[in-house]
């Protein structure tokens, strides 16, 4: 509890102390209200039978008056409150979001590989939204019902002992019920929140316009349609039987509070009939006893809202509770500068989390600072996962790699990652300016509109962006513009984001993938312009693309089977040079050893 509710406090301590000090007000009031009704109906009774004497009117007209201005205050502390819950809602809400989006930020690739990480992510993102503030108004509420419940308690015992325990005894089966309640359906959720991100994701297929074109041509609406509507009905099933089950408890639970309820009225109306008390006496203890069971009646509910939000806080705390795994060092390296020696991987093996299959077994490769070095090789050879070892988006359980004879693992991620610059094979389309797709690439030093220019033509973007409505402040794609683009045009305007980080290490997935031939020509023809003084990684399956490089290596099942030229490697007449003939003789072009020499 101390947790959730600093997070309360942080967000906003002053509205917190407000909101607090008015509900224990708020608190006191009810049980002036009741003291005042019984003035009230006194006074009522003696003008009756005073036949409206002038002395025994005024003092009536002054218990009213006080009664309306209780009335009146409890009227405005509730707005000004209800003002103040709703501010200090929206600023523990931004809090929320703040805290989950930093920790998911913080944590390394290896939490997306799992379902699990979207699992806690689903939970503390629902649990963030309202349980902060849900647990707050559950403990308020408590204070401000304990208050008037001591109160009126002390209100019966002026009249018998036993009345406040009756009033309590017969409330427990209210909290057993909320308590049981609340634990069946956190099982519920818990077990069900894969069920619940899949109807998410049914509902994306089916409204979202990434998979509308194959959804409408091979005619999969009625299928995920299906899909959904069974899986959603199954859950609502699930979720109303846990709803009729606390529903029939709460029916008992009732009851048990009325018989204790009807006792007690009894005992008062035998009083009556003794004389023992005056109407006013009768009218604040029947005040006083439907109000007590109906406060502690809230109480107990109270009581069981906190259990509620603190089983489901902890979710969230589980989620804010995690910890990458590819940390910084305690006392890190000097931050790496432009690449003198060169990038080296030093018998390197990697197998990602959740998989069975090494993907780099024993790797050595050297990238020589300042050279173009490409690497080939078929799907799940490992290329990819060369870039993320770079990049250290994982580290590899054996073996090292060293920047200019620096461990990766010695240098600070950040520092790093602003010396290494990449084009993805799946680049982000961002739904912002084309400026700002641009510019993203160093968002740190954020380039002004003469080198993002320079960048876009750099890597033959310019010419799409010359096309736009409004060149470079065109907003792209559907969610907030009218502009979208083409795959390859989304990737040049990546290969821009790439050029436009002033980096040391350049390395490019597969950047001509989305090109026709005639644009990677074009593209190629200044590519070497673009990382002069640079050091460049190019992952392509395009030998047209590969035997642009300094230096080749073949990649085959994770391991470098060949390195060399262009020319060396298809003079070996290897993996390479069997490739790159089938390559050739599918564009229809020369594949002859001097073709490839002159190449």
């Amino acid at each position: 509890m101390p947790r959730a509710l600093r997070l309360v406090w942080d967000a906003a301590p002053l509205w917190t102390l407000a909101s607090t000090a008015i509900l224990v007000v708020q608190g006191v009031l009810p049980v002036v209200t009741v003291y005042l009704t019984r003035n009230v109906v006194n006074a009522l009774v003696a003008i009756v039978q005073s036949n409206g004497d002038p002395a025994v009117l005024a003092p009536a007209v002054t218990t009213v008056a006080l009664m309306g201005l209780v009335m009146l205050t409890n009227g405005v502390l509730g707005s000004i409150n209800g003002y103040i819950r709703a501010a200090l809602s929206e600023r523990v809400r931004d809090q929320m979001h703040g805290l989950i989006h930093v920790k998911a930020l913080s944590l390394d690739m290896q939490f997306f590989e799992s379902p699990t990480y979207y699992d806690q992510l689903q939970r503390a993102s629902i649990d963030a939204i309202d349980r902060p503030m849900g647990l707050l108004d559950s403990i308020s509420r408590l204070l401000q019902n304990t208050i008037t419940l001591v109160a009126m308690a002390g209100v019966l015992l002026t009249f018998a002992w036993w009345l406040p325990i009756v009033l309590m005894l017969g409330t427990l089966p209210a909290l057993w019920v909320a308590l049981r309640s609340t634990v069946a359906f956190h099982r519920w959720r818990l077990s069900n929140t894969i069920n619940e991100r899949r109807l998410i994701y049914y509902n994306r297929a089916l409204i979202h316009d990434e998979a509308a074109p194959e959804i409408r041509l091979f005619d999969l609406g009625g299928h995920f349609t299906e899909a959904y509507n069974t899986l959603r009905h199954r859950l609502r099933d699930e979720r109303l039987r846990l709803v009729r089950n606390q529903t029939l408890g709460q029916i008992g639970a009732v009851l048990a509070g009325l018989l204790a309820m009807a006792a007690s009225l009894l005992w008062i109306a035998w009083q009556a009939l003794q004389g023992l008390y005056n109407l006013g006496d009768m009218a604040m203890l029947f005040q006083a006893m439907a109000q007590g069971q109906q406060l502690m009646q809230s109480l107990l509910n109270g009581m069981g809202e906190i259990y509620r939000n603190l089983l489901f806080l902890d979710d969230l705390f589980t989620f804010l509770a995690l910890e990458p795994t590819t940390r910084d060092p305690d006392e890190p390296a000097a931050t790496p500068g432009p690449l003198h020696v060169g990038v080296e991987l030093k018998n390197i093996t990697f197998q990602y989390p959740y998989s069975d299959r090494v993907a780099l077994s024993n790797f050595n490769l050297a990238i020589p600072a300042g050279q173009i070095v490409a690497i080939v090789g078929e799907n799940g050879a490992g290329k990819s996962t060369l870039l993320k070892l770079l990049c250290r988006f994982y580290d590899p359980q054996a073996g090292s790699i060293t920047w200019d004879g620096v461990d990766l693992r010695a240098l600070r991620q950040q520092e790093l990652r602003r010396q290494i610059s990449v084009l993805f094979q799946n680049p982000m389309p961002y739904h912002e300016s084309v400026a700002a797709n641009i510019g993203f690439g160093d968002i740190g030093r954020r380039p002004g509109l003469a080198e993002i220019e320079e960048a876009a033509r750099g890597a033959g973007a310019h010419v799409v962006i010359d096309k736009l409505p409004e060149g470079y402040e065109t907003v792209l794609g559907k969610w907030f513009g009218y502009t979208q683009l083409s795959t390859g045009e989304w990737q040049r305007l990546a290969l821009a984001r790439a050029f436009v980080r002033q980096a040391a290490l350049v390395i490019l997935d597969e950047p001509t993938s989305a090109m026709d031939s005639w644009a990677e020509n074009e593209w190629m023809g200044r590519f070497r312009d673009l990382v002069e003084g640079r050091t460049a990684v190019i992952i392509t399956h395009r030998f047209t693309t590969a035997m642009q490089a300094d230096i080749i290596h073949v990649m085959h099942e994770g391991q470098i089977v060949e390195s060399g030229t262009h020319a060396d490697l298809v003079r070996q007449g290897g993996r390479y040079a069997g490739s790159w003939r089938q390559q050739m003789r599918e564009a229809g072009l020369d594949s002859s050893p001097s073709a490839a020499v002159a190449a």
